[in-house]
């Protein structure tokens, strides 16, 4: 397959400027630096001229083997073989699917330049990682090493035969053009460094347990790591909901009890709190909030992987629609399971002084006067909630994610804390904003029979009911002390999911 360097470099080699920027490694030489996509403080005339559209062009005209002005995956497979390229048809339509933007089953020209554009930004990434020494060049030891840091082993052999196919000029070390060239027109997935920074749903905990697991790298499924980011993540959640305990059993009272008639403040509604069960009132119904994290937690990432290979994946990691597939269903198990427990919560937070002694006292009380089915009351709603609230959280992380790695990943794809912290909170608060209305209807629900004399109503019924009597701004009720502990609940569980890595032991890249 490497014999394609020949034919392949004049092309693939002089697509992007040939500026290059010094900081990787200094020196004379210029066809040893990296090249910088047209960003370097003097651009030469290449940079975004006519010269390098020229060069894309030609690429383009050479793949488009029947010169309609798209490429399909038939003109891939020709017009890479005419450059001595061979790829397998499933690669060339994932090449395609990637770039393919408004979804018309081929690449034009501005499609074809974006897709390369943001290839080789990945490309760089996953090269700046490989090469350990910091010297532009990867050699057989760095690779072999690489591999065996995602969980892969292979011998010294193997590893100079990977770099055999790559090397053009047979000094046993690849630079980058060499690596560029060999796998612009391949299609990469998400790489396993990004994976490694870019965890969200282990890290936070915003008493919502709606989001899409993450992914976890073969090397730390194989040492047993994941367990220990499990743990570290549910004991974040426990300390993160404890804190926010007062403002999320206030947004449960507005939620119930807050209409046109009865407007329920912030202070109002803290101040009636203490006036009817003291300060320890704050905290009711987080005891059963806190001890259904272990078990949802450990029963989503088993569905989730479950579900993973039933979809027939053999990627370490999926796409962003098998990741909504995959993880909306493991949330959907996760939360048949325990919903009981999520019964009990409300029913224990609105509870009054003295109704209920404990957890076990309020599952017999409701057992006695309701039934088996008051346990799954509003389980409707919460079910329809996890798709809104999944989808929107996952596609809104990424897109932050994503262009976070475009615009600004340079050396690492480690965004740093703030950054990480910014795009989950974001992505879990506009995730939120969109399932609200259920999670709200939900809550109603399942407080029912706690409203004596209240009629029981269907959830149609309840948004029927609620749109007449309030508006629409009645299905937001509570969401004010919702949004008011997003901030303090990512924020505390990132920094005890710091301390408790550290603590079992994690390894940081």
């Amino acid at each position: 397959m490497h014999q394609h360097g020949s034919l392949m470099a004049p092309l693939l080699g002089d697509v992007f400027c040939q500026c290059r920027s010094a900081e990787s490694h200094p020196g004379p030489a210029a066809s040893d630096r990296l090249p910088d996509l047209g960003q370097s403080e003097h651009p030469c005339d290449i940079c975004g001229g006519p010269e390098q559209e020229h060069r894309l062009k030609v690429l383009f005209q050479v793949l488009d083997v029947n010169g309609d002005g798209g490429i399909c995956v038939n003109d891939l497979t020709i017009g890479l073989k005419k450059l001595g390229v061979h790829r397998t048809e499933h690669e060339l339509r994932k090449i395609v699917k990637a770039g393919d933007k408004d979804l018309d089953g081929q690449l034009d020209f501005e499609e074809f330049v974006h897709y390369l554009r943001d290839h080789e930004k990945k490309l760089r990434l996953v090269f700046k990682s490989l090469d350990k020494k910091n010297d532009g060049q990867i050699d057989s030891q760095e690779i072999m090493q690489s591999l065996c840091d995602l969980g892969v082993n292979i011998s010294e052999e193997q590893a100079e035969k990977i770099l055999r196919s790559m090397d053009k000029n047979g000094t046993m070390t690849i630079d980058w053009n060499e690596w560029r060239d060999y796998h612009l027109l391949h299609p990469a997935g998400n790489i396993p460094e990004i994976i490694l920074y870019w965890k969200h749903s282990t890290i936070f905990d915003v008493g919502e347990s709606m989001i899409v697991p993450d992914e976890f790298t073969a090397e730390e499924k194989k040492t047993g790591m994941w367990w220990r980011h499990l743990v570290a993540g549910g004991g974040a959640g426990a300390v993160s909901r404890t804190c926010t305990a007062p403002l999320d059993r206030l947004k449960v009272l507005m939620q119930v009890h807050a209409s046109k008639s009865n407007s329920m403040r912030i202070a109002g509604g803290f101040s009636q709190m203490i006036r009817e069960g003291g300060v320890r009132s704050l905290w009711r119904g987080n005891g059963i909030n806190v001890i259904k994290i272990a078990p949802e937690s450990a029963i989503k990432f088993m569905a989730y992987e479950q579900i993973k290979r039933l979809i027939g994946s053999n990627q370490e990691t999926l796409g962003i629609t098998e990741r909504l597939v995959a993880g909306s269903s493991a949330g959907a198990i996760a939360q048949s399971s325990i919903y009981p427990m999520e019964v009990l919560k409300t029913r224990l937070a609105l509870r009054k002084t003295g109704q209920y002694s404990g957890i076990l006292d309020c599952a017999k009380h409701i057992f006695q006067k309701e039934g088996v089915t008051a346990f799954y009351k509003g389980y409707i709603p919460n079910m329809l909630g996890i798709i809104p609230y999944a989808g929107i959280d996952l596609a809104v992380y990424e897109t932050l994610k994503n262009s976070w790695l475009q615009r600004f990943a340079t050396d690492s794809a480690d965004p740093g804390v703030f950054v990480l912290l910014a795009c989950g909170t974001t992505s879990s608060t506009c995730g939120q904003l969109a399932s609200y209305p259920l999670a709200l209807v939900r809550t109603r629900m399942q407080a029912q029979a706690t409203l004596e004399g209240g009629p029981q109503m269907s959830m149609s019924g309840l948004f029927r009911h609620i749109i007449r009597t309030e508006g629409p701004t009645g299905l937001y009720r509570g969401l004010a002390p919702n949004f008011m502990k997003v901030i303090p609940s990512v924020s505390i569980s990132y920094v005890v999911y710091e301390y408790l890595k550290i603590t079992l032991g994690v390894q940081s890249k």
